[in-house]
């Protein structure tokens, strides 16, 4: 677990934890993410999990296959 800031949500802190792991290649592309393995590192409800999952979504760092789950992006070329 991590120790959460109190004046920030804890989804979002969560969020740039992930977002670090995938840009400096902890998380490779096609890494699959787990929200039960996360739920359980971070300490959190599994909607906590989801709405950071969201976040990292919507900047296209992860896609989200059905019944399959989360999964790291390709990462862009830089221009």
């Amino acid at each position: 677990m991590i120790d959460f800031e109190p004046d920030r949500s804890r989804w979002e802190q969560i969020a740039d934890v992930l977002r670090a792991r995938i840009v400096d290649g902890t998380y490779p592309p096609k890494h699959l993410l787990s929200e039960v393995q996360l739920m359980q590192e971070f300490g959190v409800a599994r909607g906590t999990i989801r709405k950071a999952m969201q976040r990292l979504r919507d900047e296209d760092l992860i896609y989200t296959v059905p019944n399959l789950g989360s999964f790291v992006g390709q990462p862009r070329p830089t221009e």
